[in-house]
């Protein structure tokens, strides 16, 4: 073989590689374009517009946490396909809930030395009408039924109820005026019918009634309470031991929680439980796993909670009652709440 047939042949094999380079390229970027923005090994989620006001079916939105470019934003898809694709917002939020056209998304604002937080009032398209300071960690949120009244709680110290060093902050924010309460360790404490002071109170996991009353955890002297709140008498009144992150039910007749349960690892306390607010009669549901959330209802019998999942959390469900067992109705989700 000649030097020049030897030259010739090395040059056609590069081209040929240099080909087979571009090709697979070519093939990545058009695999890439098919997947229309597809979240790495989670569902498609796809840039779109999202109302608080939705038309037509009954929408789901959770702060999606699948890795991608629309990490941490508020997502939509169709109530009764939870597992399809998702329509992104473009809003992030870490906490996040909404009702008759307001939602409430709490945020963090990263600077150069440390973060800070700040509560955000939404109106039906997504859009800022107010804001506030936050003086911790965001880790509750609710809206009341009617959109008017917000809630939220934030870790002032501490980043967990596991233990007993933190300190929580509660605020409530009356949409139509702007008056805040800012602070509900400052209202009167009725328990076992007596007032109660003391220093160590702490207040966290507002759910609404209506516009004037609500429930919510009171924590003090190492042991925790279901509270009833009323916002015109600034009072709360306790009812119920052993009781955090309430969550009405849309009829106004039972409060789902978490309850520390006897015998269970310091560090995996709580399982789902639901109280009849008539009867005071407590019932476990049939999610056995430790469970560190505040239970949204989807329908008078239906719960939603996160548990932790490959990317943070999943969603899943379980019957109020007790019965059946539970189900994941979404991956890489968390902060739901139901419109429509």
């Amino acid at each position: 073989m000649t030097r020049t047939t030897r030259l010739v042949i090395l040059l056609a094999a590069l081209l040929l590689l240099a080909g087979a380079g571009t090709g697979a390229v070519l093939h990545a970027a058009h695999r890439a374009d098919r997947r229309d923005e597809q979240q790495a090994n989670g569902p498609a989620v796809r840039a779109g517009t999202v109302s608080l006001r939705p038309d037509g079916a009954r929408q789901l939105l959770v702060r999606n946490l699948a890795w991608g470019p629309h990490r941490d934003e508020l997502t939509a898809v169709p109530a009764d396909d939870p597992q399809g694709p998702r329509t992104a917002s473009g809003v992030t939020c870490l906490r996040f809930h909404a009702a008759a056209g307001t939602g409430i998304c709490l945020q963090a604002v990263h600077g150069t030395l440390r973060d800070t937080y700040r509560a955000v009032v939404l109106d039906a398209h997504l859009r800022e009408r107010h804001r506030f300071p936050a003086a911790g960690i965001p880790t509750r949120a609710r809206v009341s039924p009617s959109g008017h009244m917000a809630a939220w709680t934030v870790f002032v110290s501490g980043d967990s109820y596991a233990g007993t060093d933190f300190s929580t902050r509660t605020a409530i924010v009356d949409t139509r005026t702007w008056t805040i309460d800012d602070n509900l360790e400052t209202f009167h404490v009725v328990k076992d019918g007596r007032t109660y002071r003391a220093a160590d109170i702490n207040i966290w996991g507002v759910t609404f009634a209506d516009d004037n009353r609500f429930y919510a955890t009171l924590a003090t002297g190492g042991k925790t309470y279901l509270v009833r709140g009323d916002l015109e008498a600034r009072t709360l009144t306790t009812l119920h031991r052993n009781v955090e992150c309430p969550s009405l039910s849309p009829d106004g007749t039972r409060v789902a929680y978490k309850k520390r349960v006897e015998g269970a690892s310091p560090d995996a306390p709580w399982r789902l439980y639901v109280l009849d607010l008539r009867t005071m009669k407590e019932s476990a549901t049939a999610e056995g796993r430790d469970l560190d959330d505040q239970a949204l209802w989807s329908d008078d019998s239906t719960l939603v909670y996160a548990l932790p999942g490959d990317y943070g959390s999943d969603l899943w469900t379980v019957p109020a009652d007790g019965t059946g067992t539970a189900h994941r109705l979404m991956a890489s989700a968390v902060a739901p709440a139901y419109l429509g």
